[in-house]
């Protein structure tokens, strides 16, 4: 079976979005960077990818009618990313890519590498990227990190459902998202081994990860991203200024190396 997409896109209903708000848009997904809509830029690398088949989860008119017009289908969102996800995981099947509208850098080849890597018997793969890697592409940049035994790790908003086993993770998808800041809870959820584990600063995030799995039913494993640029995503104002300087350094870079090919 050929790798679907899902790109989550939903919003809090009565919350204003300081994203959406800075850009003068109705929906943070619609902020332009480069000249483009965060969320027309992620179909873009997704179909860039090999990706044919692309679903969007939200609940907002104006995205549903952008997702349209980049003929992707439209799953109306759910009380939190995990339903959405479980949603699009009833419509698209395994194997099935996840990610954000917001995540506004996303590169083609991000996703390659990511499957690639991804090991063989997998049910679940997350991508995170390592401190010093981010460091190293966006120096300065504000993330959220886990502290493991190799290192501090942040998220990358990718995640492959690789077979249909990841409905067991899918399952535990909110209460991974709930912790995602306090990873000792996670630990706890494995056991006062696991938990003490973690405490000694013994513990990594693939055996985390690994152990999050195997307790709960299903084959899971962190993958380590290429690129620390990966784990920029677009939550505040800050973040939508550096990603269109990235953006916008990165067109001129690719333009000068096309016009210095020409003759």
């Amino acid at each position: 079976m050929s790798l679907s997409a899902l790109v989550l896109a939903g919003a809090r209903p009565g919350a204003p979005d300081p994203v959406a708000e800075a850009a003068g848009v109705a929906h943070k997904a619609l902020a332009e960077i480069d000249g483009k809509p965060m969320l027309q830029r992620v179909v873009e690398a997704i179909r860039a990818a090999g990706i044919a088949r692309c679903a969007v989860a939200g609940n907002h008119p104006e995205v549903e009618a952008l997702a349209r017009r980049l003929e992707c289908e439209w799953v109306p969102a759910r009380a939190g990313p995990s339903a959405s996800v479980a949603a699009g995981f009833e419509l698209l099947g395994a194997p099935l890519l996840v990610t954000t509208a917001d995540h506004a850098l996303l590169q083609s080849d991000w996703i390659t590498d990511f499957v690639a890597d991804t090991p063989v018997g997998t049910d679940v793969a997350i991508l995170l990227a390592h401190r010093a890697a981010i460091e190293r592409a966006v120096p300065g940049s504000r993330r959220t990190y886990l502290r493991f035994a190799d290192g501090e790790w942040s998220g990358c908003n990718l995640f492959l459902l690789a077979t249909e086993g990841a409905r067991d993770g899918i399952a535990t998808w909110s209460m991974v998202e709930a912790d995602r800041k306090r990873p000792w809870r996670i630990a706890a959820r494995l056991g006062p081994a696991t938990l003490w584990a973690y405490w000694r600063g013994r513990l990594t995030l693939a055996d985390t990860v690994q152990r999050l799995g195997d307790r709960l039913g299903f084959r899971a494993a962190a993958v380590a991203a290429r690129d620390g640029l990966a784990a920029v995503d677009v939550d505040r104002p800050k973040d939508l200024d550096d990603a269109r300087r990235i953006a916008a350094a990165r067109r001129a870079i690719t333009c000068t190396s096309s016009g210095s090919g020409s003759t």
